[in-house]
């Protein structure tokens, strides 16, 4: 089942209140504006991992997929960092460094999101702070995510998916995903996973810590399933490449 009010407030609590490690600006390797058809890609981490763990799904795509000579620009962040992770989408597409970003700006580049897991919770937070600025999504890819109010896609966002798992006995991932406003966002597809049988139950966990695995086996294993990667990657890829046509207007 999904997790409860108070369980979710006291998980968001205590991720709020870990400070180690935590990301600042000049910690990222990119804080320059991005050029002009480029895509910046944003990820944020679940639980209180650290936001540069490269052992954790989410960090790990995001090096593998950064790569500036193709244009591709990723960073990651806890998922408590959601202004700051704004303030940097702010400076990639401020080319001008006045300050602002104009219509012209935004659609320079596109601009991708993804979390795993609380991260799912806080891209979907993301995108909605970045519609109040109408700023716009190409892709928001959800991974088991778990939170409050991250069933439902703002209107800025242009395309998005998501993976899932109801194999775990309190942690489930969000399922389904809808589109505020249909017209304007299309959900590609709620795509589960299964950790109950193999492959997935084959995924070796005995190395994190209990409380790590605690009433949550599926949910961890689903962060270390190279299909889930695997499949994140093609998608960013693909929202990233030629196909990936035209943008939502705000």
């Amino acid at each position: 089942m999904k997790l409860t009010v108070v369980v979710f407030s006291l998980v968001l609590l205590l991720a709020m209140l870990a400070t180690c490690k935590s990301v600042q600006l000049p910690d990222l390797e990119t804080v320059r504006a991005a050029p002009p058809g480029a895509c910046v890609v944003v990820g944020f981490l679940g639980g209180m991992d650290a936001w540069d763990d490269a052992t954790k799904g989410v960090r790990e795509l995001a090096l593998e997929l950064r790569d500036s000579d193709r244009g591709m620009y990723a960073e990651t962040f806890e998922n408590r960092r959601i202004p700051l992770a704004v303030a940097f989408v702010e400076r990639m597409l401020d080319a001008d460094r006045d300050g602002t970003m104009d219509a012209e700006e935004m659609q320079r580049v596109r601009l991708v999101v993804y979390g795993q897991s609380l991260g799912g919770w806080a891209a979907v937070e993301f995108a909605r702070m970045l519609a109040t600025r109408s700023v716009p999504v190409e892709f928001l890819l959800q991974i088991d995510s778990v939170g409050l109010g991250d069933d439902e896609v703002p209107v800025n966002v242009r395309r998005a998916a998501n993976f899932y798992q109801d194999d775990g006995w309190i942690i489930t991932g969000e399922n389904p995903i809808r589109a505020t406003d249909p017209s304007r966002t299309r959900v590609i597809g709620n795509w589960k996973f299964a950790y109950d049988q193999p492959p997935g139950s084959a995924i070796d966990i005995g190395d994190l810590p209990w409380w790590k695995k605690a009433f949550r086996v599926a949910h961890a294993r689903m962060d270390r399933d190279p299909r889930v990667w695997a499949a994140a990657g093609a998608l960013i890829e693909d929202a990233c490449g030629p196909s990936a046509s035209g943008h939502v207007n705000s």
